[in-house]
Order: C-alpha cells, then sequence, then structure tokens
C-alpha cells in the first residue's frame, strides 16, 4: 500500500513538472481570449479579431500612436454577448506590450486617482463602464458596449478568466518599488516610453506627484543600461542647462554626482547620477527637501 501511494504521488509530481502552461511566449496573442464564453453566460459572438502596427489604427483610431513608444507588438479582440438579440456586450482587448514595464506604462496611462482598484494580474482597477489590468507583457481591457453600466462582477468575472490564460508572472515592474517611500502620492507613478519631461535625452522613465516635507513637486527615475549610459544622459542635461545659459551648481560625494539648476521649462530641479540609475526632482521650492526624498529613492533602487 505505501508503495503503491508513493509511485501515485511520483507520478503527479511527474505530470505537474512536464504540464505544458496554459499560455506559452510564442503562442499567438489571440489564445488569450477566453473560449466559448467570457464570463459565464456571456458567449463569444465571433472569431477574435486581430491587429498590429499597421492596423492597431482600425481598432482604436486616434489612440494607437500612444501604444508604439511601449513596444506595442499586437492585439486581440473579441466581443461576449448574452444572446444574439442583445445590444449589450463585453469587448476584451488583450494588448502584447514590449515588456512588464511597458505594460504598466499603458495602463498607468488610462489610471486615475479615484478609481476603484481591484486585485487583477498586477494591478487593475474598475469602473461601471470598464475594467483595466495589466499582467506581464500584457495590457486587458474590457469595456461594456450598449449599455453606460454593468455588473461588476460580470467585469471581474471575466477578467479573471483572462488572467488565468496570461503568463502566470503577476508581479508589479521592480523599478516602481524605488518610490514607495513616504511621500510619493499614491497612484501617480507613471512610466513614460519616449521623451520624459519632453526632452529627447530623457528617453524612458518614471514620474511621479511627491508630498513631502510641506513641498510639492514632481520626482522622475531614468533607469540606464548601464553607469556609462546614466552618465551620458546626466552630461546631455548638464550641456543643455549649461547652453540655455542658466547656472548650474554640482556637488558630488560617496552617493554620486548632482546638481542644482534653473531649469527653463521646471523651474528649481535637482539631478542625481547614481550607479545606472538618473534620479531627479522638479518644481522644487527646497532644495533641501527635494534631495531628503531623492536619498530615499536611491537606497530603494532595484
Amino acid at each position: 500500500m505505501i508503495y503503491r501511494r508513493i509511485m501515485i504521488f511520483s507520478l503527479l509530481l511527474f505530470c505537474l513538472g512536464t504540464a505544458k502552461p496554459s499560455f506559452a511566449a510564442g503562442d499567438p496573442v489571440e489564445k488569450v481570449l477566453p473560449v466559448p464564453s467570457c464570463p459565464r453566460g456571456w458567449n463569444l459572438e465571433d472569431k477574435p479579431m486581430l491587429y498590429d502596427k499597421e492596423t492597431l489604427f482600425e481598432r482604436i483610431n486616434g489612440e494607437s500612436e500612444l501604444y508604439f513608444p511601449y513596444g506595442f507588438d499586437a492585439l486581440a479582440s473579441a466581443r461576449y454577448t448574452r444572446g444574439s438579440d442583445s445590444p449589450i456586450a463585453i469587448e476584451v482587448d488583450v494588448y502584447r506590450m514590449g515588456s512588464l514595464l511597458d505594460a504598466f506604462g499603458i495602463y498607468a496611462n488610462y489610471r486615475r486617482r479615484d478609481d476603484r482598484e481591484i486585485d487583477a494580474g498586477a494591478g487593475g482597477f474598475v469602473s461601471p463602464s470598464q475594467l483595466l489590468f495589466y499582467q506581464d507583457r500584457y495590457f486587458v481591457r474590457l469595456q461594456a458596449t450598449g449599455t453606460l453600466s454593468l455588473d461588476e462582477e460580470n467585469f471581474v468575472s471575466c477578467a479573471r478568466a483572462v488572467s488565468r490564460n496570461l503568463p502566470q508572472t503577476t508581479g508589479r515592474p521592480r523599478e516602481l518599488a524605488a518610490f514607495k517611500v513616504p511621500g510619493i502620492v499614491p497612484k501617480s507613478e507613471r512610466f513614460i516610453g519616449k521623451s520624459l519631461l519632453g526632452y529627447d535625452f530623457f528617453q524612458r522613465g518614471l514620474i511621479a506627484d511627491a508630498a513631502f516635507e510641506g513641498e510639492q513637486f514632481k520626482v522622475f527615475l531614468l533607469p540606464e543600461a548601464s553607469a556609462a549610459d546614466a552618465r551620458e544622459t546626466f552630461d546631455r542635461y548638464l550641456s543643455y542647462l549649461k547652453a540655455s545659459g542658466k547656472e548650474v551648481r554640482i556637488t558630488e560625494d560617496k552617493d554620486g554626482v548632482a546638481l542644482t539648476a534653473a531649469d527653463p521649462l521646471y523651474n528649481t530641479v535637482q539631478v542625481m547620477l547614481t550607479g545606472r540609475y538618473v534620479i531627479g526632482a522638479a518644481h522644487i521650492t527646497r532644495v533641501a527637501v527635494a534631495r531628503r526624498l531623492l536619498d530615499q529613492i536611491r537606497k530603494q533602487l532595484p
């Protein structure tokens, strides 16, 4: 009897270890869409529609350009209804982006501070007419059509069905850990896929609102591939400030190099170079206050 139980247990472990995941990296994105229903009682109306970079505008005309800096690759879209005669539907759009950070970037672009968060993927929110979440490199949008509101349970149930079909990487981008410090306004974090602060030398980076020691300002973080790349970004900004005729004060200590200056667009700024990161604060009043918050962010860098 004991031998038989051991054999059964060993077989179970083997099956678990060799079972194919529900969704692999190379699978077509439309495989994510639940079949035949999402949620139960809402049936797939027709075959999913597929879009790429050339055709994305057909699905979201006027918004498609927003997705390209975030590595957009493909979109699978499906419509679920409760019957052929019902005008009410749930439309499910699954966007495959460049990375987890890119998926967060698109998600955060739509998120508002008063949105009600839900437990979906790495993060999500729901309103009477839609539910949005991101997971792994995927951004998912569920939208009600034919009505101004829909029972939230329908959205949540469908979102969970989609989530189960996605890669089961539900963590947040590790770069966001830098903003998990007192003083960062919750749900203000955003990832900008191109030209942070509108500067071409500040490419992809994070930005958030700060309310710290009675001051309100912006903080930002540029994660570069290497310390040399971070130095180049820092030096290009320094050259820009000098060319604009602004006085720049440079300080250097064991934590890195920092500059304080009057930016032509963002008033007083402080920017630090530390390792492969450039971090900064803009629209500041008291430099010492901004520096204390930047030091906290620096200590949280991955």
